[in-house]
């Protein structure tokens, strides 16, 4: 499946990726992240051992899903008199190097969480403030490959410029540290900064999911639906190496249904959003898993030419359009009605297409043929049709 998709990024995306190769993130990274499943104190060496296992052996890494990053709940209550990082000694008690060389040896890439300020976001006195080339030269030597750089704690409280300084000193060490590390800034909300910093950065709080008692659809701002339209705000800002993150994925049984997860999986997409996911990948459902790992989608979401918008509104229904570099179009029908079934027809025009295109359902890689003037669908209520247009 790997060589699959790499063929059609190679279609979708040849000019884009030639001008960014050099870049730490030239695509959306793509990955799993232990917090959304599970949290703080579910994770211990041998749970990690085993969903890197999981990774590799249930085709997550051949799909690219190839970043492996443990947050919250590794390190220790205490730092060094040096202000070094110690791992947990109950949960981790033969490090964290152990384990990036484990993951480096099944063909994926290993980060961790880590905080800038001086506590971590449970209050421990942990944080890499003042001890920012200590702690960096650790993760050097423990060879990780991405960081994400969660805001949490400072004891004297966060200003905006000390802020911005503190995450370009970040940049700056680890742009001298002889190691490419993906920086991934989780401080909550957009910054016009971002993408000089960091290869992706949070532009909302953490989205619902397991470790918050369950994922929700809509309704509520850090339900799917209300993270993809803060996300949206900052649509133009995403691309060259930077990608706007609306946080994991919360697939798999979380509280999602099927059809709401297959519009949270194809927003993601259209945006151009890291796909990290958050789930339990030693026990995925068939149909999680044929979600999540769908070639097509992936495709689109690893077209670096934008990020994709919602360009209209009607009611309860939307539709969301990512346009990709060999000039044809990703588009979300999106149903977010709770019990009425609801048409939904955009033109062509409003599209930016013309002539007669080819429409293929995602999903399920049928042809649905050709239209000439405008697309117009069915769509169930809280579910989506996600489409290839041209």
């Amino acid at each position: 499946m790997k060589k699959i998709v790499f063929f059609i990024l190679i279609i979708l995306s040849h000019q884009a990726f030639s001008q960014n190769e050099k870049l730490l993130a030239p695509t959306p990274p793509m990955g799993w992240n232990s917090w959304n499943w599970f949290g703080k104190y579910g994770i211990n060496e041998d749970v990690i051992r085993e969903c890197i296992d999981a990774v590799v052996e249930e085709g997550l890494l051949d799909a690219g899903y190839e970043y492996f990053v443990i947050d919250g709940g590794w390190r220790d209550v205490k730092l060094t008199e040096k202000g070094e990082l110690l791992p947990n000694p109950d949960r981790f008690p033969h490090g964290i190097k152990v384990l990036a060389d484990y993951a480096h040896s099944r063909g994926l890439k290993f980060g961790l969480h880590t905080v800038p300020g001086t506590h971590d976001c449970g209050g421990d006195a942990v944080g890499g403030f003042g001890n920012e080339e200590v702690q960096i030269q650790q993760f050097v030597d423990w060879g990780l490959d991405f960081i994400k750089l969660d805001k949490c704690k400072h004891a004297d409280g966060w200003n905006e410029e000390l802020l911005e300084q503190t995450y370009e000193k970040w940049q700056n060490l680890l742009e001298k540290s002889g190691r490419d590390i993906v920086l991934s800034i989780s401080a909550y909300t957009w910054r016009d900064w971002y993408p000089e910093v960091g290869q992706m950065a949070r532009t909302t709080g953490d989205i619902k999911a397991r470790v918050s008692k369950g994922a929700v659809f809509d309704g509520i701002p850090l339900s799917v639906m209300g993270v993809s339209e803060t996300n949206n705000e900052s649509a133009q800002f995403a691309g060259n190496g930077y990608w706007n993150d609306p946080d994991m994925l919360a697939t798999g049984e979380q509280g999602l249904t099927i059809d709401e997860q297959k519009v949270h999986f194809a927003l993601w997409c259209i945006m151009s959003s890291p796909l990290i996911l958050g789930n339990d990948p030693r026990n995925m459902t068939p149909e999680e898993k044929e979600i999540i790992t769908n070639e097509i989608a992936i495709a689109v979401n690893q077209d670096p030419t934008e990020q994709g918008r919602r360009i209209q509104k009607e009611g309860n229904t939307e539709v969301w359009v990512k346009k990709l570099n060999n000039g044809k179009k990703a588009v979300l029908l999106l149903n977010r009605d709770a019990e009425k079934t609801g048409k939904i027809e955009i033109s062509l025009e409003k599209l930016g297409l013309n002539g007669k295109v080819k429409v293929l359902d995602i999903y399920n890689g049928k042809s649905l043929g050709k239209e000439s003037k405008s697309i117009s669908k069915e769509v169930h209520p809280l579910s989506g049709v996600f489409l290839l247009v041209g």
